[in-house]
């Protein structure tokens, strides 16, 4: 029985997810998360997910430092991102950091259900409005460099860059992730190593790198 974990901070978008998800295939099971952090603990307690619905913008993620982290610690798990920002040059990054599908928020519902069917078929999906457009903007060769230097990260060496990135030092991460310190810098070391920096300020910044303005946030005057 496939089971769906839908990750958006807005009940009444998740709910038309769930409707819509339900009549795309039988017998699906749904979960729900508000934030990065419940869709994590989510993938921890119920390792058989087999796709997720991602919002780039809710609590905990900002672009797409949530989907590499999804797929760094859950690479067998398929990810749909659910967005309001349609630009073609964003969607190719979010397929170059191993999304399966890209779906717009204004899309419709047909598009929806055929998104996650195709998606559980094991097939690359986005809507034909936006085919031609992603083709057209190819790759760059920074971002590919960076998702695959991202993707070599093991799911534990992930979780440390995010808490360096979030400021916290050795011994709070080691209490965080309830390790060891030496632990911890055995990790880091290896992270230097395959992110090419020297030091916990490059780390940090290679992780923002995946930060993305929110189109649907009006900014005040």
């Amino acid at each position: 029985m496939p089971t769906l974990l839908i990750a958006d901070d807005h009940p009444l978008f998740r709910a038309a997810l769930r409707q819509a998800a339900a009549d795309a295939v039988d017998a699906l099971q749904v979960r729900e998360a508000d934030s990065l952090d419940s869709v994590l603990a989510a993938l921890d307690a119920e390792p058989g997910i087999d796709l997720v619905l991602l919002d780039l913008h809710m609590p905990g993620n900002h672009g797409l430092a949530g989907l590499a982290a999804i797929r760094a610690q859950h690479p067998g798990v398929a990810v749909i991102v659910v967005s309001a920002n349609d630009d073609p040059r964003v969607v190719r990054r979010a397929l170059d950091h191993g999304a399966a599908g890209y779906l717009p928020k204004s899309a419709g519902l047909d598009e929806l259900r055929d998104a996650i069917r195709s998606v559980m078929a094991c097939e690359q999906w986005l809507p034909a409005s936006l085919r031609a457009a992603v083709t057209r903007a190819q790759s760059s060769a920074d971002d590919s460099a960076l998702a695959a230097r991202l993707a070599s990260l093991s799911p534990q060496q992930f979780r440390v860059l995010v808490l360096v990135a979030e400021g916290l030092l050795n011994k709070q991460i080691a209490d965080r992730l309830d390790v060891q310190e030496r632990t911890v810098k055995a990790h880091l070391s290896a992270i230097f190593d395959r992110l090419g920096v020297r030091n916990r300020t490059q780390a940090g910044v290679v992780l923002r790198e995946l930060e993305l303005s929110d189109p649907a946030r009006h900014l005040e005057p």
